[in-house]
């Protein structure tokens, strides 16, 4: 309703209420519209970019996938610090130690005469200067001929010997199960959707529908769905875990468009304090994401569960009587402030992330340490600065309109303070929880270049078959050796039920450091 003079109060405190409020919903509009023009218009390097310039590298380096990364290869040597300009990230670059486990391929070049031009005498050698380049063998296809010779008995008519049939993955099927291993990590595990790969395989004059793709990739998740339910157990068995859940379209006969589901991550991860759970995720697909959804998923779970701010989790909590603690992700308080400040500049918001960035600092110091040497880290030097930015918060809040963005950050930050805060009291708890985050990539990039599930039935397979690529991509593993031996031994029979532990990533993995030759 437009505003005219004859319908402005006279009083002047309702005139100065109705300026601020005016002046928190002009705020509104103003945050709401930049962040729609960087969504739109800016460009895709530098949309919803960091503002402060030390910050860039606190938020990508703070979603680094290895906890220790090693020391980038041929680095010059650290330059000084300009006067006056930020201290840039080292570069991870590799401009020439080629791996020492990859074979040498020798051409050796002789030149064309070895006769001495002043006398014609045999020269002899004297040394040799050696370089070497990083080469590619591309895919090769192949046919297996499996020959199954018959032997008989020129005596009699019933000593006929032949092998038996070995098991295949896919039973009267024109795919091995390296076919089958490579289809599967280049959808889940490298995100090149199935009719990519359809569209590759001609090029290579083989010929195949998607479908046919489809149905070797709902295969494989038919035979894997033990060693995903054995891990996902394994999973939730543990003391502390982080959780966290992203939407999944999937196709609807009868609909005009997709039907919104989710995926479900549940993470663990003690390497950043050498604790005993080792890095692992497992996706769950469900239907939503309300308070009866989360309950049956944490059924029987008692431990830290460190998440977002998301309501429903805090009703879990409450509903399971202190069975669940939670721990709430310092970067998501941090990221409200961030927003405000890419839009309004203010000098408040700029001072909350510097202040937090000090806190990440030590975390990225005690990074690796035991869990004393943490604890003992964060009481000394990150509790006094989180309990001076508590009272800066405090301090600055009832200062501000309660509707503006920035009291909204403030009081994020405060309604879940003492849930923030659990690092600093408990040694195995992380500053945030992006290690969930982190494991949330690979759906979403699937996702993007897939753009939904085909079914509720693709969906699961899809969950199952992500679950143990990328956990084995966490431990450094080639996804395609791993999945290529998995499936083998399971299909074989090699493995049996009873021993589907051992090939879950980390057992896989620690059997292959005590017997190399297994891994030749």
């Amino acid at each position: 309703m437009a505003i005219r003079p004859d319908t402005l109060p006279t009083d002047p405190a309702a005139l100065t209420e109705m300026v601020l409020a005016l002046d928190a919903e002009n705020e509104t509009l103003r945050v709401a519209m930049q962040t729609f023009k960087d969504m739109i218009f800016g460009k895709r390097s530098e949309r919803l970019a960091a503002l402060v310039a030390e910050q860039l590298a606190l938020e990508l380096g703070d979603l680094e996938t290895d906890v220790t990364p090693p020391a980038a290869a041929n680095d010059d040597a650290a330059a000084a610090k300009p006067p006056g300009k930020p201290l840039r990230k080292k570069a991870r670059r590799n401009i020439g130690a080629l791996p020492k486990h990859l074979p040498r391929c020798e051409h050796v070049l002789e030149p064309e005469a070895t006769a001495c031009p002043c006398c014609q005498g045999q020269l002899h050698k004297i040394g040799e200067d050696v370089s070497e380049v990083l080469d590619i063998i591309p895919a090769i296809l192949r046919v297996l001929r499996t020959v199954r010779p018959k032997y008989g008995c020129r005596r009699c008519t019933d000593g006929v010997i032949q092998a038996k049939v070995l098991p295949r993955l896919i039973e009267s099927g024109m795919a091995s199960t390296a076919l089958v291993s490579h289809v599967v990590v280049s959808k889940f595990a490298w995100y090149l959707p199935l009719y990519r790969q359809v569209q590759i395989l001609a090029g290579q004059g083989v010929h195949l529908d998607r479908a046919t793709l489809a149905g070797w990739v709902k295969r494989a998740a038919w035979w894997l769905r033990s060693l995903y339910a054995l891990q996902l157990r394994a999973i939730q068995t543990a003391p502390r875990l982080f959780c966290d859940e992203t939407p999944m379209p999937v196709l609807d006969p009868g609909r005009h468009r997709p039907r919104i589901c989710q995926f479900w991550a549940h993470a663990m991860d003690d390497r950043p304090w050498g604790g005993p759970s080792p890095p692992a995720v497992a996706y769950v697909f469900a239907d939503g994401r309300g308070t009866a959804e989360i309950a049956r998923r944490w059924m029987g779970f008692s431990g830290i569960l460190q998440v977002d701010g998301y309501v429903a989790y805090k009703a879990l909590a409450r509903d399971h009587g202190g069975a669940i603690q939670l721990a709430f992700c310092l970067a998501h308080a941090r990221r409200k402030f961030v927003e405000v400040y890419k839009t309004t500049q203010s000098p408040f918001a700029r001072e909350v992330i510097e202040r937090l960035q000090a806190v990440y600092a030590i975390e990225a110091e005690i990074r690796g340490k035991s869990a004393e040497q943490r604890l003992a880290a964060r009481r000394t030097k990150s509790a006094p600065l989180m309990a001076a930015l508590k009272a800066r918060l405090t301090e600055m809040v009832g200062q501000l309109f309660s509707q503006s963005k920035l009291a909204e950050a403030i009081n994020y930050a405060l309604n879940h303070w003492d849930r923030l805060t659990l690092f600093l009291r408990d040694d195995r708890v992380e500053v945030d929880s992006n290690a969930v985050e982190r494991s949330m990539r690979p759906i979403a990039m699937g996702r993007r270049n897939s753009l939904f599930s085909g079914s509720e039935g693709g969906a699961a397979s899809w969950a199952i078959l992500a679950s143990i690529v990328n956990t084995a991509k966490l431990h450094e593993l080639d996804p395609q050796a791993y999945l290529a031996d998995v499936l083998e031994r399971i299909v074989s029979g090699r493995t049996k039920s009873h021993q589907l532990h051992e090939l879950l990533a980390w057992n896989w993995k620690a059997a292959r450091r005590h017997t190399p030759q297994a891994a030749a």
